[in-house]
């Protein structure tokens, strides 16, 4: 699968832009190679199993200009990166418990010279940061994410959506969502996405 596939949901993409996703496959199968980031046989999907599926939470909502985001669980850098690429006037915030794929993230970023990605070594409860918002792609159910990350939402709000989590899941989300059943927005991400592969994918939003 290659860079077409962004091309086609994101037509308006600058050259850096461009630039910047067709050299995430590169770079993250040379790193694949070193430090298992990505399911190896995962890895020929880079382009719509990870950097598509992070740009769902863009179709979601486009994040103005000056939004803060932090990225709890973030591995490689999914789904911190592929946004930071997408919204370059936002600040984002990569944080894993895992130092290896912090590094990855890191290292891709700064290659790809990314000037709006910090990245830590860092477990999410120790995260004292506020942001906007919080992504997250399935690191853990609803209930604890929300738990978790509560403190580092910031009670100013600057984009059209009040600040919150949006999270990346999958499979049957009643048990999980059922304490925030009057709040929590879910959006099956085949919304905007044709291939079958998101097929039982959703964007999950809860405002706080």
């Amino acid at each position: 699968m290659t860079m077409e596939i962004i091309r086609k949901y994101f037509s308006n993409l600058t050259d850096e832009q461009q630039y910047q996703f067709e050299q995430l496959a590169p770079l993250y199968e040379e790193w694949n190679a070193k430090i298992n980031v990505i399911s190896r046989k995962d890895i020929d999907h880079l382009y719509e199993h990870h950097v598509l599926h992070s740009l769902a939470i863009a179709k979601e909502i486009s994040f103005v200009s000056g939004t803060t985001v932090l990225d709890v669980g973030t591995g490689g850098g999914f789904p911190g990166i592929p946004l930071a690429i997408l919204f370059p006037n936002c600040r984002f915030k990569l944080i894993d418990s895992i130092g290896k794929k912090v590094k990855v993230a890191a290292e891709i970023a700064a290659h790809i010279g990314l000037k709006n990605v910090d990245t830590e070594h860092l477990r999410g409860e120790n995260e004292k940061g506020k942001y906007d918002f919080v992504v997250s792609r399935a690191v853990m159910s609803l209930p604890d994410m929300a738990k978790l990350i509560r403190k580092n939402i910031s009670s100013k709000q600057v984009n059209p959506l009040p600040n919150g989590l949006l999270c990346l899941k999958g499979g049957d989300l009643t048990a999980e969502i059922r304490p925030f059943r009057n709040i929590v927005q879910i959006t099956p991400i085949a919304n905007w996405f044709q291939e079958e592969w998101f097929k039982k994918k959703n964007v999950v939003y809860l405002p706080f």
